[in-house]
């Protein structure tokens, strides 16, 4: 096949994006599939351009908002033929976070008649929004933590959540812009702070505990991940960086608490309508109730991303994962 890889982008995960596309691109030649880098932010990349940009690593932090706001500018002067995509039999999405995760790709895709990897514009924007994600979690039984949505009273978050609460962007991953809050007098500046990335902020009840991830591909359940990050959240620094966190497929685990994850992650997954794969992310509490935090509709697909490591303990290599993923794509929609 001829694949578009459409992978970097403007938003705050571009660095994740382009690890994505370091493992994805040569992962796919290996296949014997003709594949095509494509910078969302910069157009398609010669050989030499793509060497150089896919050799980079994530930062431990995510590019400034200077430097976003500056590769925004520089990407409005892109000319049409320099994102011409349309000799390819599927256009592989490696983005993360904003445009690329949201709907507002897929959308143009969808227009355009393109078949693409992960999930529809509706169901996109559905996960990306954690608002209307949880408002979506609890119609379909999956438990979800109370939140509020900003502006709220510190007396109002004391008497409905509780101290602690986490405040975060509500259409943001990788954890960026998130705070955890233990005081009303912190709750001004963390929602100040997450409003920086979106106009909308969550502050929703912190759930101490053990935190566990369940991949879905093709309708079915992947093994049950457990992550062990060495802060009380899985952060930027701990997903990206060597050495950050731990995570162990399959997760130790009763065999009855892993079906009840997966069980709620696939109806997490069907409640959002998402597509071909996802992931699902989870908290259990001290008294062995869980709780959904989230779902991922374009999971990282890095060295150490956590949907490779489910498949692999459910016997399935990263160029088989890769093959399923391209597949799915060209279903009907």
């Amino acid at each position: 096949m001829k694949i578009a890889v459409l992978f970097g982008g403007t938003s705050e995960e571009r660095d994740v994006s382009i690890a994505s596309a370091a493992q994805v691109i040569p992962a796919l030649r290996a296949l014997g599939h003709e594949v095509y880098a494509v910078d969302t932010a910069t157009g398609r990349l010669s050989p030499a351009a793509e060497q150089g940009l896919l050799a980079s690593r994530v930062a431990p932090t995510p590019p400034s908002t200077t430097a976003i706001e500056q590769m925004r500018a520089r990407a409005i002067n892109l000319s049409p033929e320099q994102f011409d995509i349309r000799a390819t039999d599927v256009v592989f999405l490696a983005l993360h976070g904003g445009a690329g995760e949201d709907g507002r790709i897929q959308s143009l895709l969808d227009l355009a008649g393109m078949p693409y990897t992960g999930s529809n514009h509706i169901a996109s924007a559905a996960a990306m929004d954690k608002d209307l994600a949880k408002r979506l979690f609890r119609s379909a039984d999956v438990p979800t933590a109370d939140w509020l949505m900003a502006p709220a009273a510190a007396a109002d978050v004391e008497r409905l959540l509780g101290w602690p609460v986490v405040v975060k962007p509500s259409k943001q991953g990788s954890t960026v812009g998130l705070s955890v809050v233990r005081h009303a007098d912190g709750l001004n500046a963390a929602i100040e702070a997450a409003r920086a990335f979106d106009d909308e902020v969550m502050i929703e009840k912190f759930i101490p505990g053990r935190e566990f991830t369940v991949g879905v591909l093709d309708t079915q359940a992947l093994p049950v991940g457990e992550i062990f990050a060495p802060g009380e959240v899985f952060d930027y620094q701990s997903k990206y960086q060597q050495g950050g966190a731990r995570e162990v497929f399959p997760a130790d685990l009763p065999a009855a608490e892993s079906q009840v994850l997966q069980g709620h992650a696939l109806k997490a997954h069907r409640a959002l309508k998402l597509g071909t794969y996802s992931r699902i992310d989870f908290r259990r509490d001290a008294q062995g109730r869980f709780w959904c935090l989230e779902a991922n509709s374009l999971p990282g697909l890095t060295a150490t991303s956590l949907l490779p490591q489910a498949a692999k303990a459910a016997g399935i290599d990263f160029p088989t994962l890769l093959e399923r993923i391209c597949k799915g794509a060209i279903k009907p929609r």
